[in-house]
């Protein structure tokens, strides 16, 4: 088997009494897109953070290609980083700013030049080379720190929320354009989101966080049809839980794999209707009092079209997809 590009093994980070990392391991794979998703303060940036060198794990090892780099300073490192704020030069132009650290590599001036263009035009943005940060959206400038990253050929790349800044619309088309610069390239990538549908959209592989712990890895397809406990269930898309008698045994369904109609199942009238576009979310509550759900709040998504006209008040039945249900033996959902 392979060696992986990136290894995180058993990495700790205290800041005085708090930690902030709890034995953190996860491999990541050459070319591999990588998203660390979590709740705010979950410890996601200070991962990345540790990654890049800015902070030292308290315990723990980090290798790359073999290599271990735990002690060495982010100027051994060789990678390239995007921030949320993008920090590009005020002063300088597209063009310059990608020129500014290739040009602190003491590179000739040709090689320079020819450079920052190439990458400037990785992005499409050849056509605002002389533009100064004040003069383009926010979406080129995001645009414009991407190819200044990737201009210097690191053996990765870190984003640490990168699109975060961005209004929906820019951030659903630059969203696919880093997807496809990051394959076209081919460089190994970790990015940071807080972000569920960024994740699922645009990793290969997706690395689950809670309190500074890993909650899961996995692939978006695996977090989001088996999380593997109650809290990546609940932070992935939306759900149903239930508890199933006394204890504490949860049941849980996403949404669109209840079905909604007035054959046989299980009587519930509808409480709320939001329309979404392309489903109806319908809020529901379990009339049935010999059911275990009697009284229960059940969210169902109903695809617009079906063409069900719900309306509030509305007496129906609901059935679930067996195969669709998942079961967990947590005492507490976190």
């Amino acid at each position: 088997m392979s060696q992986p590009y990136l290894s995180i093994e058993h990495v700790n980070k205290q800041f005085g009494q708090f930690t902030a990392l709890k034995d953190i391991s996860f491999e990541v794979e050459k070319n591999e897109f990588v998203c660390l998703l979590g709740p705010s303060g979950c410890g996601k940036t200070t991962l990345l953070r540790t990654i890049a060198g800015l902070e030292k794990p308290t315990t723990g090892k980090i290798y790359v290609g073999g290599r271990d780099i735990t002690a060495l300073p982010p100027s051994k490192r060789n990678f390239g980083i995007v921030f949320q704020s993008y920090a590009l030069f005020p002063n300088l132009t597209a063009l310059q700013n990608i020129e500014f650290g290739l040009k602190a590599k003491k590179l000739p001036k040709n090689e320079v030049r020819e450079r920052a263009l190439e990458n400037l035009g990785f992005v499409d943005l050849l056509h605002a080379k002389d533009k100064y940060p004040a003069q383009m959206s926010g979406g080129q400038q995001q645009r414009v720190a991407l190819a200044r990253a990737l201009a210097l050929s690191p053996d990765f790349l870190l984003l640490d929320e990168p699109l975060s800044a961005l209004d929906a619309k820019v951030r659903e088309k630059l969203r696919y354009e880093i997807r496809s610069i990051q394959q076209k390239v081919g460089i190994t990538t970790i990015m940071v989101t807080h972000d569920q549908e960024e994740a699922l959209t645009m990793a290969d592989k997706i690395v689950v966080m809670n309190n500074g712990e890993i909650a899961q890895v996995g692939t978006p397809q695996e977090i989001y049809h088996t999380p593997a406990n109650p809290f990546v269930a609940n932070f992935i898309g939306s759900i149903n839980f239930f508890k199933e008698g006394s204890d504490q045994h949860l049941l849980a369904i996403r949404p669109e794999h209840i079905r909604i109609d007035k054959e046989d199942g299980i009587s519930v009238v509808v409480e709320n209707i939001e329309f979404r576009g392309p489903v109806y979310r319908a809020l529901v509550r379990v009339q049935e009092e010999s059911s275990f759900l009697h009284n229960e709040l059940i969210t169902v998504d109903v695809s617009a079209t079906q063409h069900i006209h719900l309306h509030i008040g509305m007496k129906q039945s609901i059935s679930f997809s067996k195969n669709h249900m998942l079961s967990y033996e947590e005492k507490v959902m976190v």
